[in-house]
């Protein structure tokens, strides 16, 4: 397990809440089907069925959010990290008020191995998202996988507060990336 699922559902992502006109773009019928059947067939695992959907998409509607963030599914679920760094650092430009794209660009990093570089992403935002559990969790897993337990458990402790004991808890003795960390988080359900 990872920070965070690349395969996390589309329709949780707040990107889908800016809405039909981010950018003062429409999707007309046949291109809001074409993002429908893309988002459907990345739900079902297929990204190369959802990465042609996404072709059909009209040219100037291929840099919408809504097209990048499913663009960055496709390449998350098809293993090409880079790509899926440079659709997530394009997302967290359009949309600087939204941490879902700094959260895939660290996310794309760490599994890449450049595990640090992902923290240094998400550090600096930490403050800008306080309520963001995410990236709380997720600041956890990259200082437990760069050997910093300490700040490790402080984040992982913030995580807690924001998103409840029971689920970080569960979620870190199940991720590989808290693995060192496993005897103490172990303690905590006691």
């Amino acid at each position: 397990m990872h920070p965070i699922p690349p395969t996390a559902s589309i329709s949780a992502c707040p990107v889908r809440q800016v809405g039909k006109t981010t950018l003062g773009m429409e999707f007309d019928l046949a291109d809001k089907r074409h993002l429908d059947a893309a988002e459907g067939w990345l739900e079902l695992g297929n990204w190369q069925e959802a990465h042609e959907e996404l072709e059909q998409i009209t040219p100037q509607r291929r840099e919408h959010p809504l097209v990048l963030r499913l663009r960055w599914g496709i390449y998350a679920k098809a293993g090409k990290w880079e790509m899926a760094a440079e659709i997530a650092r394009a997302l967290s430009e359009v949309l600087p008020g939204n941490s879902w794209g700094l959260i895939q660009l660290a996310y794309a990093l760490h599994e890449m191995k450049r595990t640090a570089e992902a923290k240094a992403v998400l550090l600096p935002v930490a403050d800008k998202f306080p309520q963001d559990a995410t990236i709380h969790y997720n600041l956890a897993c990259y200082c437990c996988q760069l050997g910093e337990l300490k700040e490790s458990l402080q984040w992982l402790g913030q995580a807690i507060d924001l998103a409840g004991k029971k689920d970080i808890t569960r979620k870190a003795l199940e991720d590989p990336d808290q693995e060192p960390l496993w005897e103490q988080i172990e303690g905590w359900q006691r």
